[in-house]
């Protein structure tokens, strides 16, 4: 794994393994922590012992005898080890669960021939029988004074030991050994906790010559971190800082044996992976882990001068490279990448908690301000994002049309990344740092769009043509969505710089209204030619090109909308403008309807029956009328449409009440009125072409000699009615079919009266002619549904 991770061939593999083997060898050293133990006996006339250990390394340990043999167990260290290589520990008094917690280096030949000895003894001091007599509790006590009577004075006691062989032993070992007897008795003498580390010093190796071993490890740590990284296949960014088995194993070898302490290997990790990060950009939250530990262990008098200056570099290092990361984060976690979000948090962490390290603040002089440095990193980086994306989207060709869309697409580009701080990116920087993204954004990018987008538009004037208005219609719809978007800003202080945008674009606005004004009377007109006068929908009694009218209209409302323009009287001018159009537009409409129904006529007098033309004649006549009466409510809406209420409001302070009566509502009045004489005039033409037959069968009816009832007599004159009201009723809107009725009885009125005075009168024709009156009244009247009995009753 090393081989490759170094990327050393076979060959020079073998060369400096060589080179290494013939090397002097260092010295193998077992770093033997004795921490405590429990449960030992109680040699003392108190109960209690005194004791302590002495440990040491046996160069050519026995093979293990039998584990019921004891013989073997006799042995002491002070008889196995030559007394300069014996190690002790301090003496604990008066306890049964001493803790020593004390550390010892050892040093050994050869790993599969050493063993390691501890004894533990309770040690006797040279007391008088009468103190011991005062510290006696129980029998057991008096019977260990004369037992301690017997013995030579100032003999310790044996209280157990541990015997391990080191091969037995893993490279760290850290756990409780029982103490074992040296001859039957008390069989059961307690445990004791000990810690080993397998270590070395005095290594003949360049690196371990000439540099710290914590510096060593470090840069071991630094080539295989770079290699995994490398052998990853989903790419760096997702990397989570877990290190293979391989290369665990070979570090915790190499840290156990170069007895770099817990501190000393954060720190290593710590400098290797800040480091590497700087070059492959990992995920940075493989930093959080050393950056709690040193916090957790910092004591600066552990590192020697060389070691702080390191660290302090590497923090100011990863401060100014993570700086640099966040000013360009739109470059470097880009939305369209999985989990760029999840990094760039990741990084904001990182700083912050390294900006709040007690090692950062004592060793780097300078404590910088965290949100202060990235403001102004993300301010500068707004800036160079923008003249990065300015001169992207340059046009090839500087007209003035071309410099119009590009602007349009430089102000998409733009809002779109507001949109983002607003909704993304900005909790990240509020959570982490308590800087609100948007609004450094948003403040950098409006200077920057007003500045940009005012030195374009210098050169334009009331002579451009219509596509360089076009482009420039858009431009302004995109400037006042960014405007728009300082209702997110928190605060501000004084005007924004596109506070008057709109005031670059008004030598474009007559463009922008005469645009609106031929595109909706061109698909009028078009609507028109296209217009077969049939109802369109099942219970519709308007024609097509309504429908089409209606969205012309709706699509002049739309453009006064998306003007909204922020000057009052400028408004009220435009607002003048588009309504004289659209009064325009409705009066073009109803001559041209008018002509369409007569081309029709005329163009369908070669075809079919005369009754079928009389009947295809009189319905086109009906949606004629219909269509003008449903222009007639259209106009009516668009003072609501066009929210007039709101304008005179806006200009209440400027233009007189007067003023808006005179120009906008008389010109509404004006239209509606010429429309109502339409209305009139076709529905005169249809009542017209009714009143022949009335006249007919009332003359009729007058001079008719028969001697029929007169119910009888009428029979004719109804059923003609019947028919032709029945057919008007089914294709005429209900006010334009009430008009028509009102119209139609005052002819009959006249006609019955003209009847009644024409001959000598007999009674016979006086009974059938009001017969007629009181049948022609049921029939407008129409049970209500016809005209209403005070216009009947004239």
């Amino acid at each position: 794994y090393l081989q490759q991770a170094f990327g050393v061939d076979a060959e020079e593999h073998s060369v400096i393994l060589q080179r290494v083997k013939e090397l002097e060898r260092p010295i193998f050293c077992l770093k033997a922590t004795v921490k405590e133990a429990k449960g030992i006996l109680g040699k003392d006339v108190s109960g209690f012992s005194d004791p302590y250990c002495l440990l040491g390394i046996e160069a050519k340990s026995r093979e293990p005898a039998h584990p019921d043999h004891k013989k073997r167990m006799k042995a002491v260290v002070k008889d196995l080890i030559p007394e300069d290589q014996i190690h002790r520990t301090q003496v604990i008094s008066q306890t049964l669960n001493p803790v020593w917690d004390e550390t010892f280096i050892l040093e050994f030949e050869d790993v599969e021939t050493a063993s390691f000895h501890l004894d533990m003894w309770d040690s006797d001091m040279v007391e008088s029988v009468r103190h011991k007599l005062g510290e006696l509790t129980d029998l057991h006590g008096l019977k260990r004074i004369f037992k301690d009577a017997r013995k030579d004075k100032g003999q310790d006691d044996f209280l157990g030991n541990v015997v391990l062989r080191l091969k037995d032993l893993h490279c760290c070992d850290d756990q409780w050994y029982q103490l074992e007897p040296r001859t039957e008795t008390y069989p059961n003498r307690g445990q004791c906790h000990l810690q080993f580390l397998l270590t070395h010093k005095k290594r003949a190796t360049n690196s371990s010559r000439t540099q710290p071993s914590y510096t060593v490890h470090r840069h071991l740590l630094q080539q295989l971190v770079f290699y995994e990284i490398l052998q990853h296949q989903a790419g760096s960014v997702t990397w989570d800082g877990e290190l293979s088995r391989h290369a665990s194993t070979v570090l915790y070898l190499h840290a156990t044996q170069k007895d770099l302490s817990d501190f000393h290997q954060v720190m290593a990790q710590w400098l290797a992976y800040s480091k590497l990060y700087q070059s492959l950009e990992f995920n940075s939250s493989c930093l959080l882990h050393q950056i709690t530990s040193i916090e957790y262990q910092w004591v600066q008098e552990r590192l020697r001068p060389e070691q702080k200056a390191e660290l302090a570099e590497s923090f100011q290092s990863l401060l100014i490279y993570g700086i640099s990361l966040v000013r360009r984060y739109r470059i470097i976690f880009p939305l369209s990448v999985p989990r760029s979000t999840e990094r760039l948090q990741s990084l904001l962490r990182v700083l912050v908690q390294m900006c709040k390290m007690k090692a950062f603040h004592e060793l780097c002089t300078l404590s910088p301000n965290l949100p202060q440095m990235v403001s102004t990193a993300l301010k500068s980086g707004t800036t160079e994002w923008f003249h990065m994306k300015k001169q992207h989207l340059k046009p090839m060709v500087k007209t003035m049309e071309e410099n119009g869309k590009a602007l349009s697409r430089l102000l998409v580009e733009v809002i779109g990344d507001l949109q983002q701080c607003q909704k993304i990116w900005n909790k990240f920087f509020m959570n982490a740092l308590k800087l609100d993204i948007f609004s450094i954004a948003y403040l950098e990018l409006e200077s920057l769009v007003a500045e940009h987008v005012q030195e374009q538009l210098r050169e334009v004037d009331s002579s451009m043509s219509k596509p360089t208005a076009e482009s420039l219609f858009q431009l302004y719809l995109n400037l006042q969505e960014l405007y728009r978007m300082k209702d997110f800003l928190p605060k501000r202080d004084g005007p924004l710089a596109l506070s008057s945008f709109h005031q670059w674009f008004k030598e474009a606005v007559p463009q922008w209204l005469q645009k609106a004004y031929t595109i909706a009377l061109e698909r009028a007109q078009r609507a028109v030619q296209m217009d077969q006068l049939t109802p369109f929908g099942e219970h519709n009694k308007h024609s097509t090109s309504t429908v089409d009218l209606s969205t012309c209209y709706a699509q002049i409302v739309k453009t006064w909308q998306q003007l909204n323009w922020p000057d009052p009287e400028e408004a009220f001018m435009i607002m003048v403008k588009l309504v004289e159009d659209m009064c325009k537009i409705a009066l073009m409409y109803c001559r041209l309807i008018k002509e369409r129904a007569e081309a029709l006529s005329l163009s369908e007098q070669n075809e079919g029956e005369a009754a079928n033309r009389v009947g295809t004649h009189l319905s086109q006549l009906c949606i004629v009328v219909n269509n003008i009466k449903q222009l007639r409510l259209l106009i009516l809406k668009l003072p609501s449409q066009l929210d007039w209420a709101q304008l005179e409001q806006r200009t209440g302070a400027i233009i007189d009440q007067q003023q808006i009566q005179h120009t906008l509502h008389n010109q509404l009045d004006s239209a509606v009125s010429c429309l109502d004489h339409e209305v009139r005039d076709v529905v005169q033409a249809l009542a017209t072409k009714l009143e022949k037959g009335i006249a007919r069968h009332i003359q009729e009816l007058s001079s008719s000699n028969d001697t029929r009832e007169p119910e009888d007599s009428i029979i004719p004159l109804m059923k003609f009615l019947e028919s032709e009201l029945q057919y008007l009723n089914e294709h005429l809107v209900q006010e334009n079919f009430k008009s028509l009725l009102a119209l139609l009885w005052h002819h009959t009125l006249a006609v019955l009266s003209a009847a009644a005075g024409q001959q000598v009168a007999t009674t016979q024709r006086y009974k059938k002619l009001h017969c007629a009156l009181k049948s022609l009244e049921l029939c407008f009247h129409a049970e209500g549904c016809g005209l209403p009995l005070e216009t009947l009753h004239s």
